[in-house]
């Protein structure tokens, strides 16, 4: 994955806006790749699904709260990206009192099939979702790639720790030159 550009898609995305009243104020806005990732060094976080409990108890919180130090080693931005719509990613984000990572609907699954991620997740009852993976994005651009192991459809765990905010942190620390 190392240097491949993100794939070029369009996100159905629902944003806050103060001109509209009542229980709902949101409006869509359709987001493109560039929107995210054109200009900027970011960390890319993918994972199965919204409110499930690796990504609540652990990966969306722990990148939450190091944030700072992701800014510290270069890094604008972290988005969450999960096949799922932007209701569920705005609700989900609202429940962990998100405040710096930024969550992206990938409701289709387009952008997660063209990064070659989508796996079947029929076992579990999710149907077509993301395997976990995590990546450091240079304008575009795969600059690190930290996928866990075992990628498969159906799989019989969840694994979970090449994808960590703290691994990638670490890699971004010490980054890895390759062999000569």
């Amino acid at each position: 994955m190392f240097g491949k550009k993100v794939p070029n898609v369009t996100f159905r995305t629902r944003v806050h806006d103060e001109a509209i009243e009542g229980p709902n104020p949101f409006r869509w806005e359709d987001k493109t790749s560039d929107d995210y990732f054109k200009g900027k060094r970011v960390v890319l976080f993918s994972l199965p699904g919204a409110f499930t409990p690796t990504c609540s108890t652990y990966q969306l919180p722990d990148f939450e709260k190091l944030f700072a130090d992701f800014q510290a080693e270069g890094i604008d931005d972290i988005y969450c990206i999960s096949v799922n719509d932007a209701f569920v990613m705005n609700a989900w984000a609202k429940s962990q009192g998100v405040k710096n990572v930024k969550v992206i609907p990938d409701g289709s699954g387009e952008f997660t099939r063209k990064m070659g991620m989508l796996v079947a997740k029929d076992n579990l009852g999710f149907g077509m979702r993301s395997w976990r993976y995590a990546a450091v994005i240079n304008d575009g651009t795969v600059e690190m790639w930290f996928e866990e192991d075992g990628f498969s459809d159906n799989c019989d765990t969840d694994p979970y720790g090449a994808s960590a905010p703290q691994n990638v942190l670490e890699n971004l620390r010490t980054p890895k030159t390759a062999a000569a």
